[in-house]
Parts: C-alpha cells; structure tokens; sequence
C-alpha cells in the first residue's frame, strides 16, 4: 500500500470536489449517505455512501457523464433496481455502467486508489463470460477516454486529484 492509499480519506475528495465546481457548477459532494443519489437544485447535490472514497469517485463519475438535461433530473433520471436483479436487469446495469465506471478507475489511478469493478448485485451470480465482458467494455471505455475522450468536468476533476495526490505525498 503506498502512502497515498493510507491518507487519502472521503473528506479529502469531497473537498477538492466542492473546492472544484461548487462555485462554476453549483454542485456539492456530500458524504455519508445510506444509498447514493443525486438531488439537483441550488447547490445541487453528490450523495455518496457513508465515508467511502470509492463511492465518491463513482458518483463523481456519474455527474461526469451526466448531460445538462440529465442534472436536471434526480438521479439523472435513471432507473435503478437494487440488489437482486435479473440476468436482463443486470445486463442494462453492465451497459450503462461501463463508461461511468472507466472514468472511476481514472480518478482512483489519480489517486493512487485500488479500482476493481463494481457489479452492485451481490445476490445474483453473473457468469464468468458474463463478468469478463463487463470488464473487458470498461477497458474499452478507459482506453477511449484516455486518449483524449476524458469529459471536461472530468479532466478537471482528475487534474486536482493528481495535484491533491502530489501535494498528499510530499507531507
């Protein structure tokens, strides 16, 4: 584990987030809720799952992704069904998250963060075809981001993480 994976906590994204856009975007970062959601309003507002980094980074991914007719809408607009999904819901699930979640192994690399793919329905058993395809379209999405597809708010979110990793590891 690096020194950065031990100091890098939830309340450290959520300021360089709310640091970042609460002021052009009007959006916060707020920690500690029981289930993630997205409020828009004046600020609107990231709700992340308890103190959990990889949850922020996840759910700053979405706003990434989300157009501005999407942040108008809570949660973007999206369906979500919990935990027990089946094997069709699961798939609409692994469509709509690859790219998200591309962007999240973006913003933990900039951190210096473990990213490991999040399938978010742990009473289902997807294949293992299954799983690997899921894991082969967000590599994919992170290759194509990667050269030069990065959304904006994206790029700039990753470029404070960086500064902020840089800046954590030299104390």
């Amino acid at each position: 584990m690096t020194q950065a994976q031990q100091v890098v906590k939830a309340s450290d994204v959520v300021a360089v987030f709310n640091q970042l856009f609460q002021g052009p975007e009007r959006t916060l970062l707020v920690a500690g809720a029981s289930e993630p959601f997205y409020l828009p309003g004046e600020p609107s507002q990231i709700f992340f799952r308890a103190d959990y980094v990889r949850s922020a980074l996840h759910e700053v991914a979405h706003w990434c992704v989300a157009g501005r007719r999407r942040r108008a809408l809570s949660d973007y607009g999206y369906w979500y069904t919990p935990d027990g999904r089946s094997d069709e819901r699961q798939a609409a699930f692994f469509s709509v998250e690859a790219k998200p979640q591309a962007i999240e192994s973006v913003f933990c690399e900039a951190l210096n963060v473990d990213f490991a793919p999040s399938l978010d329905n742990l009473a289902h058993a997807s294949s293992d075809a299954t799983l690997q395809a899921f894991v082969d379209r967000i590599s994919a999405w992170r290759t194509r981001l990667l050269d030069g597809g990065l959304p904006h708010r994206a790029l700039l979110f990753k470029a404070a993480l960086e500064r902020y990793d840089d800046h954590s590891a030299t104390q």
